[in-house]
């Protein structure tokens, strides 16, 4: 009897540590298949842009880093090193320090993207020999992403006399139509970083960040934890995305509608857009930049927008109408004036959390498009691969540019706000 008790009192032992006993995670049941975005690194196009830029050494450099570590805070600590070795390295190359290695121009954002895509489409497949859980993976990603786009990099410096500026860019984009493309205000977010304006009213020093063409990340809040560390911080801020063909537009209203429109995974969304606490959510943000004095200053040879348009339901409505001259008092947003792509979300998500800050009658900000960056009149076919010619990096060149006078119209217009 005492004998039966002790072995059923095992037993039990045994089955309760069992059910206790943490399960072991192997790496590979953790491995992610590479995104539809990631899948696109394979074309020929990428390489070449890739290798014609120095780029092309830039993941088997950070698969030996990453394959030489032995724990995830190891890997953690490579993944920040070398993301943000990367963000350092394509901001150098765009701003001319450094070897000018391979024939691209300096200025191309292209090397960027494409090589962080190489990078988290290694961690998404790695494979190491300790256990790695889901959550630590997708951290890692989170990290990577993070530190490759400038996000952990604004720096601004102390004092007074210097005005702070802020300037978001995107990543290129509808690259299943032409995966050529260049994105202008990923460029000009590259050339920008840390730089110096010189403005009649003193020097303003400019921070940049760029943002990925993905609904899911900008659901998850990403506009939102970039940019609220630095909005208390800063003189002026914009987000830049590219527009229309041959023209700048000050994008006077943003809409709280996603239209649907594929993003670089090729998923879309059509929904409110969704943020935090939506009780209180508005159905239209503005811009609080000085648009009459950016649109009256000659910045450059495109010309300047102040851009009122806006597509929406009016109250008692079911129909979408389009309104030229901004919405109207208690209407359903259905397009800002910059569509209802990520743009107008950037300019939405960043307006909201300006106003959400209680900054809205002291904080000039809003949103500017971009002259779409146009190949030259012999390369418009995508199936060519011809990446560049020389007017697609004047195109770029005077974009950029034009960017940074309209900035300095900016700081200058916004004195004593």
């Amino acid at each position: 009897m005492n004998s039966t008790r002790v072995r059923i009192g095992l037993l039990g032992l045994a089955l309760v540590a069992g059910l206790a006993a943490p399960t072991q995670v192997s790496a590979a049941e953790t491995v992610l298949s590479p995104t539809v975005e990631e899948q696109r690194l394979e074309r020929a196009v990428p390489q070449e842009i890739l290798r014609r830029s120095g780029f092309d050494a830039v993941t088997a450099e950070f698969v030996r880093e990453l394959g030489a570590a032995r724990s995830y805070g190891e890997a953690r600590r490579v993944v920040v090193r070398e993301g943000s070795a990367l963000w350092r390295r394509a901001v150098a190359r765009a701003q001319g320090r450094g070897p000018a290695v391979g024939d691209l121009s300096r200025d191309d954002d292209r090397p960027l993207y494409w090589a962080r895509l190489g990078m988290t489409r290694e961690v998404r497949t790695w494979e190491p020999g300790f256990g790695l859980t889901g959550a630590q993976r997708m951290a890692l990603l989170g990290e990577l992403e993070r530190t490759s786009r400038g996000q952990t990099a604004v720096r601004y410096p102390q004092g007074e006399g210097i005005k702070r500026v802020l300037v978001t860019g995107f990543d290129p984009f509808t690259l299943d139509r032409d995966i050529r493309i260049s994105n202008p205000s990923g460029a000009t977010a590259l050339a920008l970083d840390g730089t110096v304006i010189e403005t009649a009213d003193g020097p303003a020093r400019v921070e940049t960040v760029v943002f990925p063409v993905r609904w899911q990340d900008f659901t998850e809040g990403t506009v939102e934890r970039t940019l609220r560390p630095y909005l208390r911080k800063v003189d002026l801020f914009t987000t830049v995305s590219q527009g229309r063909v041959g023209r700048f537009d000050v994008e006077r209203t943003n809409g709280a509608w996603r239209g649907g429109f594929p993003d670089n995974d090729t998923i879309g969304r059509t929904e409110t857009v969704p943020v935090a606490d939506p009780a209180s959510q508005p159905q239209w943000t503005t811009t609080t930049l000085p648009y009459g004095k950016i649109v009256a200053a000659r910045t450059g040879r495109f010309p300047v927008y102040d851009n009122t348009s806006v597509t929406e339901i009016p109250v008692g409505g079911t129909e979408a109408v389009v309104r030229a001259d901004g919405p109207t008092p208690g209407s359903t947003a259905r397009a800002g004036g910059g569509g209802n792509y990520l743009s107008n979300e950037i300019a939405y998500r960043a307006t909201l959390l300006r106003d959400r800050l209680g900054l809205r009658d002291v904080l000039p900000g809003g949103h500017v498009h971009t002259p779409v960056l146009e190949f030259g009149a012999g390369n418009t076919d995508p199936a060519s691969g011809v990446v560049t010619d020389a007017e697609f990096v004047r195109n770029r060149g005077d974009i950029i540019a034009q960017v940074t006078g309209i900035l300095r119209v900016a700081v200058e217009g916004s004195a004593g706000s």
